[in-house]
């Protein structure tokens, strides 16, 4: 509920409060943003600076409480004696917009702009002005996070040039450290931890896109905050383009924090009476540490900001034909591979790069649709076809907003490419961007890919942008909105086509995507051991169901490493699981280990995709109903090894639950080489007798079955050893590097 009384404002829920005043300056005051308090909590809230700070300037000489730089604020100008960071700049005039009026809405109006937004939500409207310049400001409260944007309306005579405006400034008293999610492709979502001090900490993307080299969702932590205790801030952006956060805590120990478009070669002239709307920021909060902190993020994410459509529903298990056989297939090839991934289990099929134009390598074709009929002799309608007949849905990999030279499009259409005026075309994997600031681009766009999709029974969509922009100034943010305004027009009118956006894998991870289509592919790089670092770092903001996760050949593509195909699964399991390999090179034992996979993920799979998901010390925990599902994860394995044990989190204490082990079948001919330690006889490694055995069999890993409380389960159960060089023996973990286990708990 949002409460307005005399110039204080108080939204409130039982998760959060968010407590604002206008004081007698007309300036917004952040009296707190924290956790559940009470409106008349305010005056022990506030920042009291008694006789202030002897340099300060004084909007008032008789009031040393009148120090703009001294006030814990949610929003700032300059010029007026607050010298921190101004989340607003315009012309060279910016001061203190003042309080005006404010109103109460039912949610916040749409924007004109066509920003993706959260859904409903009441909404605080606070209304600011100085001469000739207008500011909307909008709190929306929602169960477990409030949003915050703003709006810059020019009601002067004369054009205004917009050169900065964030989403949102809040101050917060108190000591935190900055958490930030950076690295680069197939890299992805690197966890960096910098204290804030007097120094300003920013974490920004100039690429053209929210980018994989810093993701737009950062983390404030009290220093000693850990995985279950402590306070921690969340904040993420409803954006996909450049973005822009900081964080710098002032003498007065105020740290202040704000997000928005970077502002990095930005202007907009806003003419009389034009406006410049920012994008939806989200503000989280919690005290129980980042477990609290990223359970209520989820929920927010599946809440408010997944389409609705598929917001509980179960994603399929798919195969994806780019690992498998890349440019190179034809129908016969692709049936092959459709009828294996059926056996296995997998219900969706996607045919990804190289269906259309002459696109046999990435150097040409982007920018056309027409299918390639010696690929397709049947066209994509036909393929669907044959893939409805053997009961698997279909699926199609799209590039729409970049073009090759060489293409029929850029041969006819070369002034629709985004070009840097003045400067010759950079390219990008071969490749250059089309001007989504033009309608008839944007047009060409949703007819073709439209025509695709009706044309055949398509019910799924990967998304993919290959490339960094090189668009600069306010182009930037106008081709973002261009992009929205293509996937608006395509996908809203069918929101049963799953769409998971790509871009160099995580390139543009972000809520704004997220508004669109309800998954995003997380990375090029499949490698698992990389992927508990990308996947786990993206729990701290993002739920697991928008995680796309593929199991791919070993040794892999991006890092040479040889997992077991058993943990390439149980990482895959905690996300919306997948497969991209070429099938056909699958021994006997792999077979029915993926068969086991695709059949127990199926069985939970709302448990692994919409279950409540937890940091563990030694891996991940996912939680629905009276199901747990635990994954235990290793990376190089040490000789001699001691016990190990598994604490899970939030369970039942006086429950009693079943705890079983997946079972893991290890290959024989993965030992071969040691066999002569404990076989009566010599045998060959790499003899007939060996591979038979891995066609057809395998070795028990490690199972444990136990019937166990609930405070057990919380307070840690010894697992079953791992290999100690001493045999083989089917009570313990052989697993070797890179090895794990799955375990499942069900309430008795």
């Amino acid at each position: 509920m949002i409460e307005c009384n005399n110039g204080l404002f108080h939204l409130k829920n039982e998760n959060l409060s968010c407590l604002l005043r206008v004081n007698r300056y007309g300036l917004l005051e952040q009296i707190h943003f924290g956790a559940p308090v009470d409106s008349e909590d305010v005056k022990a809230l506030s920042c009291n600076p008694g006789l202030g700070w002897g340099e300060s300037l004084l909007l008032n000489p008789a009031d040393t409480a009148s120090c703009p730089d001294a006030m814990a604020l949610a929003w700032s100008g300059s010029g007026r004696g607050d010298f921190r960071e101004s989340p607003v700049e315009f012309d060279s005039k910016s001061g203190d917009l003042s309080y005006v009026n404010h109103r109460v809405l039912e949610q916040q109006p749409v924007m004109e702009s066509g920003l993706p937004m959260a859904r409903g939500g009441e909404t605080l409207e606070i209304t600011m002005a100085q001469k000739g310049v207008k500011l909307y400001l909008y709190f929306t409260l929602f169960d477990t996070a409030l949003t915050r944007r703003a709006v810059l309306v020019n009601e002067g005579e004369a054009s205004l040039e917009l050169h900065k405006l964030m989403s949102f400034c809040l101050d917060l008293p108190g000591e935190y450290v900055m958490t930030t999610f950076d690295g680069g492709w197939i890299a992805e979502m690197g966890k960096h931890t910098t204290p804030v001090g007097p120094a300003r900490v920013v974490n920004e993307s100039t690429t053209g896109a929210s980018s994989n080299r810093h993701n737009p969702g950062f983390l404030l932590s009290e220093p000693d905050a850990g995985e279950d205790h402590g306070r921690v801030y969340g904040f993420n952006l409803i954006y996909s383009g450049n973005h822009y956060a900081s964080a710098q805590r002032s003498l007065q120990g105020l740290t202040r924090v704000m997000q928005g478009i970077s502002p990095a070669n930005f202007t907009k002239n806003l003419a009389p009476g034009e406006k410049f709307e920012t994008p939806e920021a989200v503000l989280c909060c919690s005290d129980e540490g980042f477990g609290g902190l990223s359970a209520r993020m989820h929920r927010f994410v599946l809440d408010r900001i997944i389409p609705e459509y598929w917001r509980e529903k179960e994603r399929p298990v798919l195969y994806n034909s780019w690992e498998g056989c890349m440019f190179d297939f034809n129908q016969r090839k692709l049936l092959d591979l459709a009828k294996r991934a059926r056996d296995l289990g997998c219900e969706l099929f996607v045919l990804d790069d190289g269906w259309f134009g002459a696109r046999d390598n990435d150097r040409a074709g982007l920018g056309d649709y027409n299918v390639n009929r010696k690929k397709l002799p049947e066209g994509l309608e036909g393929l669907s076809a044959r893939l409805g007949k053997l009961g698997l849905d279909f699926g199609l990999w799209f590039e729409p907003e970049s073009v090759n030279e060489d293409s029929d499009l850029y041969r006819t259409h070369p002034d629709w490419v985004l070009h840097n005026d003045g400067f010759s075309d950079i390219t990008g994997r071969n490749q250059l961007l089309l001007d989504l600031t033009k309608l008839e681009v944007r047009d060409y766009i949703v007819e073709n890919v439209t025509r695709i999709l009706d044309s055949a029974n398509i019910s799924y969509v990967k998304w993919d942008m290959n490339r960094h922009s090189v668009a600069l100034g306010v182009k930037a943010h106008e081709c973002i909105l261009g992009l929205y305004d293509v996937l608006r027009r395509i996908f809203e009118p069918r929101p049963h086509v799953l769409l998971e956006s790509c871009s160099s894998g995580g390139n543009r991870f972000d809520l704004g995507m997220l508004c669109f289509g309800p998954q995003v592919w997380c990375s090029d790089n499949t490698d698992p051991i990389q992927r508990l670092t990308i996947q786990g770092n993206l729990s701290y903001l993002y739920p697991q169901s928008t995680f796309g996760a593929h199991v791919s050949a070993a040794p892999h593509a991006q890092t040479l490493r040889n997992t077991p195909l058993t943990t390439r699964g149980n990482v895959a399991f905690f996300g919306c699981l997948g497969y991209e390999l070429d099938l056909k090179h699958l021994v006997s034992i792999e077979i029915q280990e993926i068969k086991a996979q695709i059949e127990l993920y199926k069985k939970y799979r709302a448990v692994f995709q919409f279950g409540g998901f937890r940091r563990l010390k030694n891996g991940w925990q996912v939680s629905k109903d009276t199901t747990v599902i635990a994954g235990v994860f290793h990376g190089r394995m040490d000789a001699a090894p001691g016990y190990e044990q598994l604490r899970l989190k939030g369970l039942d204490k006086s429950k009693r639950y079943l705890f079983r082990t997946r079972p893991q079948k290890i290959r024989v001919g993965q030992f071969a080489g040691l066999l002569k330690h404990v076989a009566p006889v010599d045998l060959n490694p790499n003899g007939s007798v060996i591979r038979t055995a891995d066609k057809h069999l395998g070795l028990e890993d490690g199972v444990e079955l136990y019937h166990v409380t609930g405070a057990a389960l919380m307070s840690g159960i010894t697992l079953l050893p791992l290999f100690r060089g001493t045999g083989y023996d089917k009570n313990q973990r052989t697993q070797g590097d890179y090895g794990s286990n799955l375990y499942v708990i069900e309430e008795e």
